[in-house]
């Protein structure tokens, strides 16, 4: 097979990496990065519902093996966590990290040196988590870490709350997608992530990153090199409309979507506040989950076992 070369280096060889990271940053001065669109000068300190200014603040960045047999390899893929969300789910497994801020702010300078310690570890990609309101520190780190060897797929791991407008920008940088469908109703959307739009604005994004980058494409050695990788949480009584996201999958984004239909949801941050999160999802679910996915087209399932869910009271 023919050594993979990711899209970045192109988009960076053609001058055009310099023009997206500049406008990237002109739209941080009435941000508009994400559907909240708060307007806010954040190049002069002003922050809206993401709590960041002009810099990332990164909570940690290390090889990670939890995640899909894809992304992971021999040697973990190489995440880097930003704090603060513009999602803000209320049962959200990193709460400290997405609504309390816990994390350091971190130079373009540096970020691009933490990719490039991931990449010396043998990390097959660099995985931004919650990736949305930092995409122009992101650019310029990318730009930076390009000139000191980058040379390994970027994986844009985000819970599908992003503007078509933004992703657009991406175009050329990432080769690896890696949403989350989170809801199916507005009014459920509403309730945990005050957000009524979510599933409209996911559809779309979804529709955009396809049309980047295609159905997930595998190297001999089961790596991905480029595509979308999806992610649906299942959580307690039917909340995320998972029938009627994967028929919207099958038909409006790819019959051979890569999805991952996950099961680790448990009660964290303000769960408690909806009664219909209190509880881990069950086994019964989970199948039924599964079970949804197929009979609307999804056949292309993540296949790692699921070994640590049960009836939770």
């Amino acid at each position: 097979m023919a050594s993979f070369t990711p899209a970045y280096i192109k988009t960076r060889d053609l001058g055009l990496l310099k023009e997206k990271i500049d406008h990237a940053y002109e739209i941080l001065e009435a941000c508009a990065l994400c559907p909240r669109g708060c307007g806010v000068n954040r190049l002069s300190g002003e922050k809206g519902i993401c709590r960041t200014g002009e810099h990332a603040i990164v909570s940690s960045y290390s090889p990670h093996f939890g995640e899909e047999d894809p992304l992971v390899g021999n040697h973990g893929s190489g995440t880097i966590f930003f704090a603060r969300c513009n999602l803000l789910c209320i049962f959200c497994q990193n709460y400290d990290i997405s609504h309390e801020g816990e994390g350091v702010e971190f130079s373009s300078e540096q970020l691009a040196k933490a990719m490039l310690f991931l990449q010396g570890r043998g990390c097959p990609n660099i995985n931004f988590v919650t990736p949305s309101h930092v995409v122009p520190q992101i650019l310029a780190a990318v730009n930076t870490a390009v000139e000191l060897g980058l040379r390994v797929p970027l994986v844009y791991n985000t819970g599908g709350y992003d503007r078509s407008e933004t992703l657009a920008v991406l175009e050329g940088v990432f080769d690896i997608y890696m949403p989350d469908f989170k809801f199916w109703d507005p009014r459920v959307a509403e309730q945990l992530c005050d957000a009524p739009d979510y599933p409209e604005v996911a559809r779309n994004a979804f529709r955009e990153m396809h049309r980047q980058v295609g159905d997930l494409v595998l190297d001999e050695h089961g790596i991905a090199q480029r595509g979308l990788l999806i992610r649906h949480l299942v959580l307690p009584e039917g909340l995320t409309g998972t029938r009627e996201v994967m028929h919207f999958l099958a038909k409006e984004i790819s019959a051979n979507s890569y999805v991952n239909i996950m099961a680790q949801y448990r009660p964290c941050g303000r769960a408690a506040d909806v009664p219909e999160l209190r509880r881990r999802i069950t086994d019964e679910e989970y199948r039924e989950a599964i079970e949804m996915a197929r009979k609307e087209g999804i056949t292309r399932l993540d296949e790692r076992k699921r070994t640590f869910v049960f009836q939770w009271m």
